[in-house]
C-alpha cells in the first residue's frame, strides 16, 4: 500500500505516534488510507449539505475494509461572488483546490480518495487533483437544487438574473421581484439548471469517475419522510461501501 511509507517499518514509528495522537488504533492502521475531500461550508448553497453525504461515505468505507480520512477542499459560490469584485477570486480557486488537495493527498500517502465536490470550480479542480495524485478515486457529488416555482412555471436562478432585468426595464413591479427571489431557490444543491456546476456532475458521471446519478439526483429532497431518508442514507452507505471496495 502506498500508505505503507507512512505507517510500516521502525523509521515510520514517529509517523504511528502521530496517528495514535488521532486516536487511530492498530487495526485502522493496518487498513487502506482513503481520504474523504468533502467540500461542506456555509455559504456555498450546493456544499452546505455535503457533511451528511461525508458521514455516508465515510461508513462505507469502513464497511469496505478502508480507514477514513477526511479533509476539506475550499468553495465559492459564483452566484454570490457575481458582480462585484469577488468574481476575480473565483476562478483562481479550481486551481487552488486542484494544489491543495495534491498536497494534502501526497503528504499524508492516502492509498484512494473519494472527492465530494458539487460547484462550479470544485468540481474540476478535484478532477484535476484526481489525474495528478493517480490513486484510486470515486467521486460523490451533491447534486441540483430543486426547481423553484412561480406561476406555474419552473423557475432557476437565471430567471432571477431576468427578474432584474424586468424590474429595471419597468417590466415587473418590486414585490414581483421580491416574490420571484423568494421562490427561486427553494433548496440546497447547486443552482437549478445546465450551468457549470451540472454540467461537470454529470461530465464527471459519463467519465466514469462518478457514481450512477453523480449529476442527477437533488441534494435535498423537503417532501421525503424520515423513513425514507434513512432507507436513502442505507443505500448510499451501501453504494459507497460497492465502489471503495472495488477501488481497493
Amino acid at each position: 500500500m502506498r500508505s505503507d511509507a507512512v505507517k510500516t517499518g521502525t523509521q515510520q514509528a514517529p509517523h504511528r505516534s502521530l496517528f495514535n495522537a488521532l486516536g487511530m488504533t492498530k487495526e485502522e492502521m493496518e487498513r487502506p488510507l482513503v481520504g474523504i475531500v468533502c467540500s461542506y461550508n456555509e455559504i456555498v448553497p450546493g456544499h452546505m449539505n455535503l457533511d451528511k453525504i461525508a458521514q455516508a461515505v465515510k461508513l462505507g468505507v469502513a464497511m469496505a475494509g478502508g480507514t477514513p480520512v477526511m479533509f476539506p477542499a475550499i468553495a465559492v459560490c459564483d452566484g454570490i461572488a457575481m458582480g462585484h469584485i469577488g468574481m476575480k477570486y473565483s476562478l483562481v480557486t479550481r486551481d487552488l483546490i486542484a494544489d491543495s488537495t495534491e498536497a494534502m493527498a501526497l503528504a499524508h500517502q492516502f492509498d484512494a480518495l473519494v472527492m465530494i465536490p458539487n460547484c462550479d470550480k470544485n468540481v474540476p479542480g478535484l478532477l484535476m487533483a484526481a489525474a495528478r495524485i493517480n490513486v484510486p478515486t470515486v467521486f460523490v457529488s451533491g447534486g441540483p437544487m430543486l426547481a423553484g416555482h412561480l406561476n406555474g412555471h419552473k423557475t432557476s436562478l437565471s430567471s432571477m438574473f431576468e427578474a432584474v432585468g424586468a424590474y429595471a426595464a419597468g417590466k415587473l413591479t418590486e414585490e414581483g421581484l421580491t416574490e420571484c427571489e423568494n421562490k427561486t431557490c427553494p433548496t440546497c444543491g447547486s443552482c437549478s439548471g445546465m450551468y457549470t456546476a451540472n454540467s461537470m456532475n454529470c461530465l464527471t458521471e459519463v467519465l466514469g469517475m462518478g457514481l450512477k446519478g453523480n449529476g442527477t439526483i437533488p441534494l435535498y429532497i423537503p417532501s421525503v419522510s424520515v423513513l425514507q431518508s434513512m432507507q436513502e442514507c442505507r443505500l448510499w452507505k451501501c453504494t459507497a461501501a460497492t465502489s471503495v471496495q472495488e477501488i481497493l
